[in-house]
């Protein structure tokens, strides 16, 4: 905790997030395999007088005012991320006094890592401390993804939130997103101790919030209703690939490609773990290079500017395996480097995209950090 001398101030930190197997599992009960990554939303929050509360971001700017006698409604703006996560406080009837909020920080805007959960996670641990409030790591991270789905409208899974709040320095977190169960799998045993993490940003934008990402959970949860309805199970978390192929003929080609991928990177994401594990970085890189094959030709939320990154960057020496990361139709790859190789293939790839496609992309090397729960147990100690 920190606080000036005159009025108490609470500054509180969530971390972005880099996804390393798992995607588009997390709303069918699924797993994935995601790690915290070192860029920072920083929310700092004090108690003031008067009825109306004040949220101003850095990044932007612009401050926005939650008034007292007013219900507030999405604007369709930055606004509506902490301001969602403060309609779910009302809602759990957790009386929140005046506020100012202060948000800033360096997570990239719209490129797959996870910007908005960031926020939310900030501005919800920054709440609490305000108000003196408790709540687990699963129950941060569902109020968060409520405050998504029911106030910005984005149709996202639990990942994002929950890993933003859980994870641990030196590992990824293999999270069942059914019910948050979650390993603690290290990052750095054997061969993936000479490998580095690179985050490569195509710079082409994309939200989830618009109507791609929602089309294509709609499909999933069609084909989910129909291997449900079939087999008995509870969701495509439980579903194997032999039970997909059984009801291939009655389900339209387009949502069996959709559960088809998510069936095979449930799979994907137990061996990733298992690779982590025993330190098989080659394993591990093979199995990203086929996850990324599944997100283009049976998810398809791929694009040709993503689809070159991973490509070249497979090519190029010390890499050992790249996908793409995030909700898709943009946003970032993420790649397997040895440590020695890492200025090398950074500045290879980024010539050979600029070379192509006329765009300088952004490359971030990355270590696995503490979660936002982490963070603030760090901070009142």
């Amino acid at each position: 905790m920190r606080h000036d001398t005159e009025r108490m101030r609470w500054e509180r930190f969530a971390p972005a997030r880099v996804n390393l197997l798992g995607e588009h599992t997390d709303y069918t009960g699924g797993m994935v395999l995601p790690m915290a990554i070192p860029f920072l939303t920083q929310a700092t929050i004090e108690r003031i007088d008067g009825p109306d509360s004040h949220i101003y971001t850095e990044l932007f700017d612009k401050e926005y005012v939650i008034a007292k006698e007013q219900r507030p409604n999405p604007t369709g703006e930055w606004s509506d991320y902490p301001t969602g996560v403060f309609e779910e406080f009302r809602k759990l009837d957790i009386a929140v006094p005046p506020f100012a909020l202060r948000l800033r920080g360096d997570v990239p805007f719209g490129a797959g890592l996870s910007s908005s959960a960031s926020v939310e996670v900030a501005t919800c641990m920054a709440l609490l401390a305000l108000t003196g409030s408790e709540l687990s790591i699963k129950e941060i991270a569902l109020l968060c993804q409520r405050a998504e789905n029911l106030f910005v409208k984005s149709p996202c899974g639990i990942m994002d939130q929950a890993v933003v709040t859980a994870a641990r320095a030196g590992h990824a977190l293999m999270l069942n997103t059914r019910d948050l169960t979650f390993d603690l799998v290290p990052m750095n045993r054997g061969e993936m101790a000479k490998v580095r993490v690179v985050v490569v940003n195509s710079e082409v934008k994309h939200s989830v919030a618009t109507g791609a990402y929602g089309d294509r959970r709609r499909e999933a949860e069609a084909g989910q209703a129909a291997v449900v309805a079939k087999f008995g199970i509870r969701d495509l978390g439980e579903a194997t690939i032999y039970q997909v192929e059984q009801i291939a003929g009655e389900i339209d080609p387009v949502i069996l490609k959709r559960i088809r991928h998510i069936v095979n990177e449930n799979a994907r994401v137990r061996e990733a773990a298992d690779a982590l594990e025993a330190g098989n970085v080659s394993r591990m890189g093979e199995i990203m290079l086929q996850g990324h094959a599944s997100m283009r030709d049976d998810y398809e939320i791929t694009c040709q500017e993503v689809d070159f990154l991973v490509d070249t960057a497979a090519q190029l020496p010390g890499c050992f395996g790249a996908r793409m990361t995030g909700g898709g139709f943009g946003g970032c790859t993420v790649n397997l480097v040895v440590e020695d190789r890492v200025a090398s293939f950074s500045s290879e790839l980024a010539e050979r995209y600029e070379r192509e496609f006329g765009i300088r992309c952004a490359i971030y090397p990355c270590v696995a950090v503490d979660g936002a729960f982490e963070l603030s147990l760090k901070e009142q100690a």
